[in-house]
């Protein structure tokens, strides 16, 4: 695999006014990307092609080029943040952007152009700026463990760029220029939106490593009512796969879970109401769409078991009778439908009710089971299928329930891992139990203020509710 070292510093050189030189940091590579600010080519050349003379400013990457009303520009990664070490792979989070003009000047350009390419520079802007990109400059944060350990050695062979799961790389249209070009593959990697955290824990003096990973898919992309239900590809809106890893004395296991709006045709868009009521389209073959979504899960996760978690009364009826009936008339013993009313059944606070849907689902659960490989890289187990959860918006009610489930299956993880012993619960461990609530109730504003633009609205119960301990 083609790759920087991690946590390398990159630099950019740039001629005035005719090149960019890009170059890492690094005593041991010789090789520059150099990209002419005239015809936009991006070649490679060694470090004593790069004139002395030119300016040199330091950046941590590059998300790759686009070109807009006043032509190409360099679109790269400023200030970044360590989030910490996934498998021995330095994982960074990129908190600051610079969109760079190939041209000096847009003196070339009408008043018209000029404020369509301003325009189209905020909008740029506010996209990188939206909290939640991470990358890896040596290893493939689009896949989970369990598709990593199953691929060829071609495939391990091959770049970041070129095997990196595309629903998960938030920069391919950027990198569109390098892609047709292998020899530039190493100076980018993929960039995944959502949220990565990385966490040392102990529990009875054992140390081990807790992550969770959520992707949030470029495909659909867009933002709460604005974008609901699915595309004609399938692709549903606000659809994230959450992966939660742990790794102790050099074994590893990961479990998967997906969120995804309710995959059929639907809208909810605002109006002056507070809440929109949501409409099912009259005009369009559900099944179809329907179909194609759920071909495409049972292709990458196998099995599915939907937990449809939104209200069954009111404006939200149609859409849980409509799912559940696409559900039976789709016919594939594949697909389990679970419907559970989370307001009506948790209300006033009863949270410990929850444990009637882990109850329902414990069997599918351990069915399914996890991915695990011991020290020795041997593959013990796979997940055999997911949990696809929703809810109207996929946040709240949707975090609340993975927690529950990746709980659940972190208990048998750590218990066969030798962490726990037989009889030791999770929820007994102060330290680690409070670090599992702030980085789950963490995901859950991640993925909120990305798609419906603020936090999370039941962090208070994943956060600090004892009555959550099913």
């Amino acid at each position: 695999m083609v790759a920087f070292k991690p946590g390398l510093v990159f630099r950019i050189r740039r001629t005035t006014p005719e090149k960019f030189y890009i170059e890492a940091c690094d005593d041991g590579s010789v090789d520059v990307l150099a990209i002419d600010r005239v015809s936009t080519e991006m070649t490679l050349t060694v470090r004593q092609d790069v004139p002395a003379s030119a300016e040199t400013r330091p950046i941590c990457g590059l998300m790759g080029t686009i070109r807009l009303v006043a032509g190409m520009y360099l679109v790269v990664i400023t200030k970044k943040r360590k989030v910490g070490d996934l498998l021995g792979h330095a994982v960074w989070k990129a908190l600051d952007f610079d969109v760079i003009s190939y041209k000096k000047t847009i003196l070339h350009l009408t008043d018209n152009q000029m404020q369509d390419n301003k325009t189209f520079l905020s909008m740029i802007n506010s996209m990188l700026h939206a909290d939640g990109f991470y990358f890896a400059t040596d290893y493939d944060l689009t896949h989970t463990l369990q598709r990593l350990a199953n691929t060829s050695p071609e495939f391990q062979e091959m770049s970041l760029l070129e095997r990196a799961d595309q629903r998960f790389v938030w920069n391919r249209h950027l990198l569109r220029e390098f892609i047709a070009q292998p020899e530039l593959h190493m100076f980018v990697f993929p960039v995944v939106h959502g949220f990565i955290t990385v966490k040392s824990s102990c529990i009875s003096g054992k140390v081990f490593e807790w992550s969770v990973i959520s992707r949030r898919s470029c495909f659909r992309a867009g933002v709460r009512y604005y974008v609901r239900g699915i595309d004609s590809e399938g692709h549903a809106a606000n659809y994230v796969e959450t992966e939660q890893i742990v790794q102790y004395n050099g074994a590893k296991a990961s479990f998967v879970q997906t969120r995804g709006s309710i995959p059929f045709y639907w809208s909810q868009r605002p109006n002056l109401r507070y809440k929109p009521k949501p409409q099912i389209s009259k005009t369009v073959n559900h099944l179809d769409g329907f179909q194609r979504h759920f071909d495409s899960q049972i292709i990458l996760y196998g099995r599915q078991v939907t937990l449809n978690l939104i209200n069954q009364k009111g404006s939200e009826k149609p859409l849980e009778l409509a799912f559940d009936n696409m559900v039976t008339n789709l016919g594939n013993g594949l697909i389990k439908y679970i419907a559970f009313d989370f307001h009506k059944e948790c209300s006033h606070m009863r949270w410990h009710r929850l444990q009637i849907l882990l109850d329902m689902v414990a069997e599918m659960q351990d069915d399914f089971g996890y991915f695990l490989v011991d020290a020795d890289g041997k593959v013990l187990l796979n997940q055999e299928g997911t949990f696809r959860s929703n809810c109207m918006d996929c946040l709240d009610r949707t975090n609340v329930i993975q927690s529950l489930l990746a709980r659940r299956s972190l208990q048998s993880q750590l218990q066969r891992m030798g962490v726990l012993h037989i009889g030791q619960r999770i929820e007994e461990q102060t330290d680690f139990e409070k670090m599992y609530k702030n980085a789950w109730a963490d995901n859950a504003d991640a993925c909120a203020k990305q798609y419906a633009g603020t936090g999370a609205l039941k962090t208070d119960f994943t956060r600090f509710s004892s009555a959550d301990r099913p």
